[in-house]
This record gives structure tokens, C-alpha cells and sequence, in this order.
């Protein structure tokens, strides 16, 4: 009998897996229908032995000493801060959009404080900011907009900006300055061996037995277990009784060049050209040495594994739907972006697969954890 059975050998899966089985040194059947561990962050070496991420890359960055020093148990760290250039009217600008993008777009000269009101002057201002378009042109104006997210918004979510919530282009800053750095941060590291060798320390512990190519479905009736930590699809576990969650998928197609690099920074967006999104040319990340180089094209697809969240308001009033149903269903704890139905950064998933582990079998009211991540709890598996 297994103390717990966790779906998805993710981030928040092995987790827990991992808290659980030291902390409180219960035994826990960890499950992955994919035929690895590690979630979207799997990483692998290709067959010229160039480390690559299966699923496009994976930048770890945190502003939380807690989640970095409880991934740090795992891992070694290689410092590593992103950086993201556009390809934008044949040119590579720095995005986020700063002070060295208007400059050369527009081949100018302006200071910090030049460029603060020359954004001014071309923002537009709404009654209200509600979608991805407002979050965009009341910062840098309607021709930036055009320039660097209306194409790609298109291609990423198949949806016009003006249809999405405003939570998609607010994470993407705008800055006056020089900084080319895509994150902020404290903590910018990647695993110094990668995501796939962190995750496998993570789990090997005897009470934790890890099934990859398992279905939930082939296990829930036939492998008695007490309690169940589902990090899957919200949606498929209850059936899809209120009909389908939407998301967006991505295809990804693995490129082996015969040269040692292919560009100058780790990802190149492409939001006026070619049918993919970007590029990612891996050892930039990892900072392996090797006679060829490993990129990863990414093409965005309505329709394949569940990647992201679409984020319209009856997509929320669907998803509540489903969060009620889970709320009363006993002994099972949903965690994680697919069982919350919400775009998570990794730190974001640890930390609140972190507070879930704190609040299991505590009698605690639901609600915002204090790293300001949603968890979401049945009633018997809080009152237990």
C-alpha cells in the first residue's frame, strides 16, 4: 500500500514526491505517462552528445533564496542570465524592448530620459486596461505594438492580442535603459548538468518507486494507494464532463548545424517573419563546448500536448466549473499548471508544490500560500 499516489513526474509531482518520502518518509508511487521524468524540463543529449531541452528551454530564475537553496540539494548551478534578441525589420533587437531597441530601429541616440518621453508620446491611453493590446500600446505606442507583439501574440496563441487577458504581454517589461537581460531575478542559474540529472537525484529515495509510461488510469484501481497528488489536466480528470480546457500546444523540431554557432544569444524571436516563434541554440544555456551546435525551432499548434493556458475569461468560468468538482472531491490534492489551469514559471511551481507540503493534513483555511501561489485542496484532504 502506498502512502501516496502522485501523477506527473514534473516539477510539482517530484517535489513532493521528495518531501514526502524524506520529510515525513512515507512511501509514494510517482507516475508519468511520458516515458521519462522531469516534465517539460526533461532535457537529454542528442546523438552528437549536444545537451538539449526536449520540450524548448527551460531558464531557471527566482527572486526566492528558499526555492533556490531547496533546489540546490540537487543540483550544482551554472550562472546564467538569459538574453533574447527579435529579428524586427531585418534587424536583432534587444526584447525586452530598452534603450539600444529604439535607438537602432529607429537609428537615434536617445538618453534614458529622452526615450521616457518619447514612449510617452506615442502611448496610447485606455479607459481601462483589460487586454494584451492595452498592456502593450499604453506603454510604447501602436507601431512597437505592431512590431514586436501583435505578430507574434498571433502565432503564439492563434488569437488576435486584443482577445487575450492583459496577463500575457504584462509579464514582457519595457525599460529606458540598457539592460538586454530578459529577467531581473536575484537567482539566474541553469543546473551545471541539467534539468533530467536534477530530477533523478530528486526521486531516489526508497520510498519513492517512479512508473514512467503509466497512465493514471491503468494504476488508480489496481495499485492500492491512500491519497492522490494529481499535477494533469484538471479537465481530463474529471472526465471532461463540462467540456474540454483550451490550450495551446507547441511543436518543436531538434536542428544539429555542423558549425559552432548558430547566433549570438540563446533565443531569437521572430515576430514578423517565418512560421515559428524562435530559436533556441542550447549551448548558450548550458554552456557545453563542442565542434557543432543544437537548436530547437518552435512552432505553435492548437493541437498536441497541453503547454499553455489560454487565458479568456470563460476559459476562467470553465476552469472554476472544474475547480468546484475538485474542492469537494476527497483525498486528492490538485497541484500544478495543468490541475490549476494556469501559466506557472518553475520557481512558481516548486514554491507552491513547496506550501502544499507544508499545509498537507493541516487544518487550514484555502486560500493564497505566503509565496502568493494558489494552492488548491480538497475539503477531506485538508481536514485530515
Amino acid at each position: 500500500m502506498y502512502d501516496w499516489l502522485i501523477v506527473g513526474a514534473g516539477f510539482a509531482g517530484s517535489v513532493l514526491a521528495e518531501r514526502l518520502a524524506n520529510e515525513r518518509n512515507e512511501r509514494v508511487l510517482l507516475i508519468d505517462r511520458r516515458n521519462h521524468i522531469g516534465g517539460n524540463a526533461y532535457d537529454r543529449y542528442d546523438e552528437n552528445g549536444l545537451l538539449i531541452h526536449q520540450y524548448g528551454p527551460h531558464i531557471f530564475h527566482t527572486n526566492s533564496k528558499q526555492i533556490f537553496d531547496y533546489l540546490s540539494r540537487f543540483t550544482e548551478w551554472r550562472f546564467y542570465e538569459h538574453r533574447v534578441l527579435a529579428e524586427v525589420d531585418g534587424m536583432l533587437v534587444p526584447i525586452p524592448i530598452n534603450l539600444d531597441t529604439v535607438n537602432k530601429l529607429y537609428g537615434l541616440n536617445l538618453t534614458p530620459e529622452q526615450l521616457q518621453d518619447w514612449f510617452a508620446a506615442r502611448a496610447e491611453k485606455p479607459g481601462e486596461i483589460r487586454t494584451s493590446e492595452d498592456v502593450v500600446v499604453s506603454a510604447v505606442g501602436r507601431e512597437l505594438y505592431e512590431k514586436f507583439f501583435r505578430g507574434y501574440t498571433r502565432k503564439q496563441w492563434g488569437l488576435d492580442p486584443s482577445e487575450l487577458d492583459k496577463s500575457v504581454t504584462s509579464r514582457v517589461p519595457t525599460r529606458t535603459n540598457r539592460d538586454d537581460r530578459y529577467f531581473n531575478d536575484e537567482f539566474q542559474f541553469m543546473p551545471k548538468h541539467g534539468y533530467t540529472r536534477m530530477f533523478e537525484k530528486m526521486v531516489s529515495h526508497p520510498n519513492i518507486h517512479v512508473m514512467t509510461q503509466t497512465d493514471y488510469e491503468d494504476v488508480r484501481k489496481t495499485i492500492p494507494h491512500r491519497r492522490v497528488i494529481y499535477t494533469g489536466p484538471i479537465d481530463e480528470y474529471f472526465k471532461f464532463q463540462f467540456g474540454r480546457l483550451p490550450y495551446r500546444s507547441l511543436r518543436f523540431e531538434h536542428v544539429t548545424l555542423d558549425k559552432s554557432w548558430h547566433q549570438p544569444v540563446g533565443v531569437v524571436n521572430y515576430p514578423q517573419t517565418q512560421d515559428y516563434t524562435r530559436v533556441t541554440e542550447y549551448k548558450h544555456l548550458t554552456g557545453q563546448e563542442h565542434a557543432k551546435t543544437a537548436l530547437t525551432y518552435e512552432y505553435p499548434s492548437a493541437e498536441g500536448d497541453p503547454y499553455y493556458p489560454i487565458p479568456k475569461a470563460e476559459n476562467q468560468e470553465l476552469f472554476k466549473k472544474y475547480e468546484r468538482l475538485a474542492l469537494a472531491t476527497p483525498d486528492v490534492w490538485f497541484v500544478g499548471r495543468l490541475a490549476t489551469y494556469r501559466y506557472y514559471n518553475m520557481d512558481q511551481i516548486v514554491g507552491q508544490a513547496l506550501a502544499t507540503f507544508r499545509r498537507i493534513g493541516e487544518s487550514v483555511p484555502v486560500g493564497a500560500d505566503s509565496l502568493g501561489v494558489q494552492v488548491i485542496r480538497s475539503k477531506a484532504a485538508l481536514a485530515s
